[in-house]
């Protein structure tokens, strides 16, 4: 791509719709209805789905997003605490686990 450096990246129609559909004060990865609040800062991890449509925010949703969703996984530039904690605290829930109200 033939682009000046200081010229912001194209963003993708996927993360514009994702930040603009949370509700104000949570991150992008919360489902709307997911009651809990976000846990520490809201792009600590990247979730990315199967078909390769990536999802930031923090590891508490990111964990229930990523038990949602079936071959999903953590962004591999996601450093390594927060992706092991985003693993673990997933492997622990059931999808949509705000349903039955975990």
């Amino acid at each position: 791509m033939n682009q000046p450096l200081d010229t912001p990246p194209p963003r993708r129609a996927a993360d514009t719709t994702a930040a603009s559909a949370a509700p104000h004060g949570r991150c992008p990865a919360a489902a709307a209805k997911d009651p809990t609040p976000c846990e520490g800062p809201r792009d600590a991890a990247t979730i990315v789905d199967r078909h390769g449509r990536e999802s930031a925010g923090c590891v508490h949703h990111c964990a229930r997003l990523l038990a949602g969703l079936e071959g999903a996984r953590v962004h591999p530039f996601v450093p390594a605490p927060q992706a092991l904690d985003v693993y673990s605290r997933a492997r622990e829930l059931p999808p949509f686990a705000w349903e039955i109200g975990r």
